[in-house]
Order: structure tokens, then sequence, then C-alpha cells
């Protein structure tokens, strides 16, 4: 127990574990838990999959992703100080600048080893370092793929198959003995490229164009094709080795030249610790928290509008889904917004549930009754709840426009918006935004260069597995975070979270605290709802400030909303005042109305309007026949069929004051108010019917939910759990067991008599030792288990399960036979 013997496999790295290091590893990647392991055996085998180790390599920051590809090119293994020269170099020079200092980088390189060996992507001492085999065929060079290092392949890979005659000329050329063993030509010449006084002398001799060759070669990409009749520099290069043939037309630069030329490094630019994250501005933070609070009221404001334009049913849904062009054009020219944010703010209330479809035969989108309940919310809890559903939202209104892998063009609402890794791109912005002191914009260029060191940017290899659901295509992913992080910039000002650049104290609150610290943040920087507002004698009414929503409701119906901003003003209209007698308001209540909620005196010209509106308000009655006119004035009934306007409404009389259409009533009441007249439609029975606002709702609808980007991280119960669960089945996998003359037969469970199996566990019960079993479930599914049983009755034995670590009781007729464990000195 006390020797400390070097692991030789990854899984015995992990075993020598402790609990919270293994827990560490599971956290960091939780698809190891896609079902819990039974042993460490199979967490190792699991850990080294394809999959997983591409998921564990694109979540790590720029230097222990260089110090990674540093070690697929280094041996295999390889000692510590081996993979720090290959970072730092050798100490002489090459020419070319380089961020990152020697001493930098040796202070840095064991932090980013902590990292790839929490991971499990790296094991082994210091002494051996072994990178995952599945993390180094991924990481290592090949002609279609090279290594990100730009290093081509070894001497000794290079030559594989190359005839040994070749193999004597190469020698010969280099001025090196010959020698008839291949293999030790092969390392005459990788010992030629490794010394690094004999290869300066070789390269003294060689032709500057030569030279000039690899100059272009040497940082990668080191393959270059070739004539049939090379160039007299090349052929200096090809005869002495220093270019080597992968194919008739293709040659490479071995490794081991190339980092001679290079002084040693791997990484022309390594990268150790990241980019500062520098201030574009700085504000007073007050100054922010006030233009943040007047963007969030403006959010708040739009999102209201949107619902109250798709109030009595919004547009169609397409075939393929999602809003059409057409209509997201309307939808922008009624918000007074352009198209991009038009669809962000649509996104952004179905993202917070507010929006949906109604599911009815000819589809629509509609307001939710969830939105209800929104509106008569305070304004500072609309805000979180809008902030809160973007922040976890997957889905990206800045796609919409574009088009998808088959080359589709990609709709507001529509399908194949989700991003995965939105949620988290999201999140970081904003931490980077509160890492500078309050008040403070970054600057966007050095917080795009920060995210992409905290995530580089890793292309697709062959053989790799399919993309899940909301993961972007392959050419998509080259940018897709950098995207999405200036979307974040962008919506996080139109949204509040942050102003004049800067991040404000609701939004820090927010993302700390949660909504309630950020809602009691935000209050006293909302302005109080008014109750009146001023009209003035060209027909409009200006509102100095918001309204209250029973205000800002009725007026809606009653005025049209002519301009937006510190205040709003609305017009009075023919029309608009027969919006609101059609909802059902007689002339005196509109009176009433204005009179109640005007600081100042009613104008004469609007009381003349609503009168004269009202007055001619109804005196035409339409109803279905499938659709009639009616009036009590011939004369206007005359005037009507008299007009070329009506001839698509195709009118024929019935009587002196009855008109029949051959249309429905609904066109009809559309096509007479075109020609400016005031019908309204009637009932059955002869009463006007009146129409009331907001009618349309859809059925309760739960919010979209988010893609999530892999498993989601388990928490702290889960992840103790599923260590003891590893360890205790590590622990039974492992014991060492008599074999019985059954189980040695069939090479799997032990088998015993139904006698023999109740004596041995009678007896283990009495001494308290442990057993191997084997056990068929309900099922029908065998296992292996190791209990220490503690009561044997009823056909039923109690025992403490080793392999699941917990007390479980067993029925003696499933348990297929008992053997006894092996001594501790057998073991």
């Amino acid at each position: 127990m006390g020797t400390t013997t070097p692991p030789r496999t990854l899984a015995e790295a992990l075993r020598a574990r402790g609990d919270e290091s293994l827990a560490g590893l599971l956290r960091a990647r939780p698809d190891l838990l896609s079902p819990v392991p039974n042993d460490i055996t199979q967490l190792a085998t699991r850990a080294g999959t394809r999959a997983s180790v591409v998921r564990a390599l694109e979540h790590l920051d720029r230097f222990a992703l260089q110090t990674a590809e540093a070690l697929a090119v280094a041996p295999d293994p390889a000692p510590y100080d081996t993979l720090l020269a290959l970072l730092t170099g050798d100490g002489q020079g090459d020419g070319e600048g380089r961020d990152g200092s020697g001493a930098t980088i040796t202070a840095a390189l064991p932090a980013a080893l902590t990292t790839l060996r929490e991971q499990a992507l790296v094991w082994g001492e210091d002494a051996r370092l072994h990178l995952v085999r599945t993390a180094r065929e991924l990481l290592a060079p090949s002609p279609q793929h090279p290594s990100p290092t730009g290093l081509g392949p070894t001497v000794a890979e290079a030559t594989a198959g190359m005839s040994p005659g070749r193999l004597q000329e190469i020698l010969a050329a280099a001025g090196l003995p010959a020698t008839h063993d291949p293999v030790s030509a092969v390392a005459a010449l990788a010992g030629l490229f490794t010394d690094r006084t004999r290869m300066a002398e070789l390269l003294d001799t060689a032709p500057a164009e030569a030279l000039s060759v690899l100059d272009r070669l040497v940082w990668g990409p080191p393959y270059g094709e070739v004539t049939p009749n090379p160039t007299p520099p090349v052929q200096w290069l090809r005869d002495r080795g220093l270019l080597l043939p992968v194919s008739t037309r293709t040659v490479v630069l071995p490794r081991e030249a190339a980092l001679h030329l290079r002084a040693g490094r791997a990484h022309r630019v390594p990268e150790p610790v990241p980019p500062e994250l520098m201030a574009a501005a700085e504000r007073d933070p007050q100054a922010v928290d006030r233009a943040a609070a007047g963007q969030a009221f403006m959010a708040l404001s739009t999102v209201e509008e949107l619902l109250k334009l798709w109030n009595h049913g919004g547009p169609a849904i397409l075939r393929a889904g999602g809003l059409s062009v057409r209509e997201l054009k309307r939808c922008a020219s009624a918000l007074d917004v352009s198209e991009p944010v038009a669809a962000f703010w649509i996104e952004l209330a179905y993202a917070a549930g507010l929006l949906a479809s109604d599911g009815e035969t000819d589809e629509r989108y509609a307001a939710t009754p969830a939105s209800d309940e929104w509106l008569d919310l305070a304004a500072q809890e609309r805000w979180t709840h809008l902030a809160t559903a973007w922040l976890t939202a997957t889905r990206t209104s800045g796609l919409i426009g574009g088009q998808d892998a088959k080359g589709r063009a990609l709709s507001a609402l529509g399908p194949d918006l989700d991003r995965s890794a939105a949620p988290e791109v999201r999140r970081r912005v904003l931490a980077l935004f509160a890492s500078l002191p309050p008040g403070t914009a970054p600057d966007p260029q050095t917080l795009l260069a920060r995210l992409r060191w905290e995530r580089p940017l890793r292309t697709s290899r062959p053989g790799g597995p399919p993309s899940p659901a909301g993961a972007p295509s392959p050419d998509e992913a080259t940018d897709l975070r950098s995207r999405l992080a200036l979307w974040t910039v962008n919506e996080s000002e139109l949204l509040g979270i942050t102003g004049r650049g800067a991040l404000s104290s609701q939004a820090r609150a927010l993302l700390d605290e949660g909504p309630a610290e950020a809602a009691a943040r935000l209050a006293p920087l909302i302005p109080e709802p008014l109750d009146h507002v001023l009209l003035q004698a060209d027909l409009t009414a200006v509102a100095p400030g918001p309204l209250e929503r029973p205000l800002a409701d009725m007026l809606s119906v009653l005025a049209d909303i002519e301009s937006k901003g510190g205040a709003t003003v609305y017009r009075f209209t023919p029309g608009s005042v027969r919006r609101a007698l059609d909802a059902g308001q007689a002339a005196s209540d509109l009176h009433a109305f204005l009179a109640t909620h005007s600081r100042t005196p009613v104008p004469q010209p609007l009381s003349y309007l609503i009168d004269d509106v009202a007055r001619r308000h109804g005196h035409l009655r339409i109803g279905a026949a499938s659709a009639y006119v009616r009036c009590d004035d011939e004369a206007v009934l005359n005037e009507i069929l008299a007009d070329k306007r009506s001839a698509t409404l195709r009118l024929r009389r019935l009587a002196p004051t009855v008109l029949a259409a051959q249309t429905d009533p609904g066109s009809l009441l559309e096509g007479l108010r075109e020609m400016g007249y005031a019908p309204a439609a009637e009932s059955a029975e002869g009463d006007v019917l009146i129409t009331r606002a907001g009618a349309r709702r859809t059925p309760p609808r739960t919010p979209p939910a988010p893609v999530p980007e892999g498993p989601p991280v388990p928490d702290a119960t889960l992840l103790s759990a599923a260590v003891r669960a590893i360890r205790a089945g590590d622990t039974a996998a492992r014991v060492v067991h008599k074999d019985t003359p059954d189980s040695t037969a069939t090479g799997s469970l032990p088998r015993t008599t139904p006698a023999e199996t109740l004596a041995t566990v009678q007896a283990a019960a009495m001494t308290g030792s442990a057993v191997w079993i084997g056990y068929v479930n309900a099922d029908g599914a065998a296992s292996q288990r190791v209990i220490a049983p503690v009561k044997v009755e009823g056909g039923f034995v109690t025992a403490y399960d080793h392999t699941a670590d917990e007390v479980r009781t067993y029925p003696l007729h499933r348990i297929t036979g008992v053997a006894e464990l092996a001594d501790e000195e057998t073991a």
C-alpha cells in the first residue's frame, strides 16, 4: 500500500484519484455520467471515446489546448521538460516575435497540465506524461488535416515504406555514414535533424531558394506539391531528406527538421495568459443605470405594443413554420424599428411565453394567457421576466434572414434557430462586463479576443460525432461564438441590461443575486405611470410619460400613435373615433373620458369630431344574407350604388332601404369604410354588434424549452452518489474470488445447488464475511455482486451489497450460485 508505482493505464490513474477529484472529472465532463459507469475501467473507456474527447477539447482554453497540441507531437510518454521545451523553445531565437515569454509559459504550464489531468485528457507523472490516445489522433498531423501546430509527421512516420536504396541515397547526400539497417538509417537521419550544430552546418550549404521553400513550410502547413521535374532547390531538399515524399506529387517537411527551424517551439505564438480586457470608455455609474432603465422601459413598451398588434390574432404560420418575410416587415413598420430588431422582440416575447401558436386549423400566432398575467405585473417585474428569458434562451434571432445547412431561409419563430451555446456565451460576455469597474464599457475587440482565448475555435475532423440538436454546421461553427458575443452586446443594450455600453447595477444584481434584487434596484429608476394626458387643438394628445394601463388601452383605441419617445403623441382621426364606437363606446362616454383624463380643456374641434362621427356611425347596418346593407335613408343607398368603387361588392337592391351583397359581412364592412362611410355590423335580431379588443388568446402554452449544450452539469448530491457507485462497482469487479467448478466451466456466474447456496450464505452471515454471488433480477438480467449477508430467513437474504453500496434484500431462488472470496494474501 505504501508503494508509489506509476500508473500504467488511464484506468489505474483514475483509480488512484480521490473521491473529490473523480467528482471534479464528472462535473467537468458530465457526458461521462450518461449512464453512470459500472466501475473505473468503464469510466476510463468512456473518457477515451471520440465524442467525449472532442467535447472536452472544445472546452479548453487556448493555453491548455496548446499544451495538449504540444503533447500530441511529443514522444509518448513525454517528460515534463520535453513538453516545456516544445512550448518555450530551446533558447536559440528564430527571429520570430512572441507574446509569451519563457518565464510566463513556465509559470502557466503547471496549471494547464492540472486542467488536462483533471479532465482525464492527460495522465501519468511528470516524468511520463501521456495524452489519451483519442486526443492524440485528433490533434496528430495528417495530409488531409494538418496538426494545429503546423508540424508534419516524424522522420520515422514519413519514411515508412521507403525503399532501403532510397534511404541510402538520402544518407549519402546528407553526409551520413551508410548503413544497411533501415531502422538505423532512419535514426541517423532523425539524429541529424535534432543536432543543432550539424543541422546548422547542413543548412549553411543550402541554396537561398531552398531556404525560402523551408520558410514557407516551417510554420505549416508542412505539405507541398511538386512537379515530376522539381526545381533544383526543391531537388536539393529532397535529396537530403529535408522534404520527404508522401505521394508522387506531395512532399512534407519532417517534424524534426521543422522544430530545428522553429528553435524547438511547437507553436508560433504561445498564449499562456488571457488577453487583457480593455476599457473603451468610463462613464458615471448613475448615468449608466438611468440610461439602462430608460431602455428597459422602452423594451417593455415595445413588447406591449407587439402584444397589442397581435391582440386580435397575429399573422399566419408558414407551412414550414415561422413568420413570413412580408409579415416581419409589416411588424417592423408597426413597431417603427428595423427588421432585425423586430425579429429580436418577436423571438424574445416567444421565449418569455407571451406569444405562441393558437393551434387552430388556420394556424396563427397570438398572445398567450400568460401575457395577460405579465401585463398585470409591475414594470420592474416585467423587465426581470424578459431579461431572465433572454439569458436562458437558445433561440438566436441574429440568425434570422440567413440560411441553414441546406440553403433554406431561416425565418422568425421558425425552426433551426436554436444554438445551444447561446446562454453560455451571453453569461460569459456579461461576466466580462461585470469584471470591469462600474460604469466602464469594454472594448469590443478585446472582448472578442478574450472569448476566443477562453474557447479557441475548433474545426470538425472527419469521422467525428454527428452534430446534436442545436449545434451549428461546421462552416458556421468557425465564428459562431464571435457572432453570438456581438449579438449579446447589441441585444443587452436594447433590453436595458447595459446602458451606454456599460453594465448596469440592476443587471449585476440579476446575475449575482437574482430577479427579486434586480427588480428592487430598477424600481426607483422606472417612471411612475401617469393618469392624465394633455389635449391640444390640433386633434392630438400628448402623454408626458408612461400611462396607467387602463388609460393607455383606451387611448390606443380612441387615437392613433403618431410618435414615441420621452413623450407619446396620439392623433384623433375619424377612423380612430369610429374604432372606439365600434368597441361599444357612446359619444357621451368618449366626452366624459377625455374630460376626466385631460389636464387641459377638451378642444372644441375634438368634441365636434366625436359628435360628427357618432352621428354617422351605425347609419348603415350590415348583416349576413350572405351580406346585406340596411339604411333608412334611400338617398344614401342610391349614392352607394352610383359609386364606381362599390362595383367589387356586387350590390343589388332588395327593397328601398336594403341592398344585398355577394360578399361576406366583414369584407362589406371594410369596403364601405374605405369608401368613407361608417357602417355598423348587426346581429340576426337587428342589434348592433360590438367589437371588443383583445378577445383572441391561445390555449395555455409553455415557453419553448432551451436546447442544452450536452448533458446538464450534475449537482453535488448526484456526483457524490455516482462516485460511490463507481467505487463500489470497481471494488466488486476487482475482488478476487474462489472459482466453483461450474463457474470455471461457464466462465461467468457462479453455479451452486440451492442447498449449497443456503448453507454458504448462512455461514457468511454467522461469520460476517463477504461472498460473491450471481444474481438474475425480475427482468432476466444477470449480474455479479459482492455481498456481506446480515440475515437469512423466509427464502430471502438481507445483505450489504458492496456493488451498490447499500443494504438490499435478495430472494434466494434468484441467486444462481455463491463463491467465497479469496484470502487477503491471495488477493
